[in-house]
């Protein structure tokens, strides 16, 4: 990413969970951040921190309506620096078999997903600076598939699908565009989903034997969005502990 000391990124869902480290992450290293959230709550939370100051600003927004998305991104570039980066991080998730997942949860699910991300996307593209990334957050299941997330791993492999579109036809404009694709990763949203049988699955399954930490997907973003991957683009990163490469493994031993 281009970024020089007043250049801005947006991030939705940026609020709690994987996005509040994202957002953290960027503020630490001395770039303005623009929080969009549906959690008006979380967000005056944030906005009450004392550390950020003038390089925080939040901004309410449900990324499904498209409306709502061009007005608010209008109105944060034209009040602030020039825009070079975006980090599509809100979604939610449910665990729920195919057989008892209704159509209208598999389409709320990919609204929220996979269109409020597209949404978000090319209403910054289109206001983005040359030089200027985009980061989608994935998952990796949306790259296998998972027993009882037919409607997230649907929406995430869209996801990482649209990533790959968008980097091949924005490369033109100066504009990269990636993924990462986390593993099992501690956050309020996993611990709804994740009940012990679910958190056991996942350790007998990740080669590091343990769920990762949303400062480590933020690190990876980081790098995404930094010109540090300046010739990176159209790739989906997993930061899974080794769960989408690992074969075989032996079975998990009290030590």
């Amino acid at each position: 990413m281009s970024f020089s000391e007043s250049s801005l990124a947006i991030v939705t869902g940026g609020a709690s969970g994987i996005g509040l480290a994202v957002t953290r992450r960027i503020l630490s290293e001395g770039h303005p951040v623009a929080v969009c959230d549906v959690d008006r709550n979380a967000l005056e939370a944030l906005e009450g921190e004392p550390d950020y100051g003038s390089l925080l600003t939040a901004h309410a927004l449900d990324v499904t309506d498209e409306a709502a998305v061009e007005e608010t991104v209008e109105k944060i570039v034209g009040s602030g620096p020039p825009l070079s980066g975006l980090v599509n991080s809100a979604g939610i998730g449910r665990v729920v078999p195919v057989l008892d997942t209704e159509v209208s949860m598999f389409r709320q699910i990919l609204d929220i997903n996979l269109v409020g991300s597209f949404a978000v996307a090319k209403a910054a593209a289109r206001r983005m600076e040359r030089g200027g990334s985009i980061v989608n957050i994935a998952s990796v299941s949306g790259m296998a598939g998972s027993v009882d997330r037919v409607a997230y791993g649907s929406s995430k492999a869209g996801v990482i699908n649209m990533t790959q579109v968008m980097a091949t036809e924005l490369a033109a404009l100066g504009i990269r565009v990636n993924a990462v694709a986390p593993g099992p990763v501690d956050t309020p949203m996993t611990r709804a989903m994740h009940d012990d049988e679910a958190r056991q699955a996942w350790h007998e399954r990740v080669p590091m034997r343990r769920y990762g930490t949303v400062e480590e997907i933020a690190s990876a973003v980081w790098f995404l969005l930094s010109s540090e991957a300046g010739y990176i683009t159209g790739h989906c990163l997993p930061v899974d502990g080794g769960y989408i490469m690992a074969g075989l493994m032996r079975p998990v031993r009290e030590v």
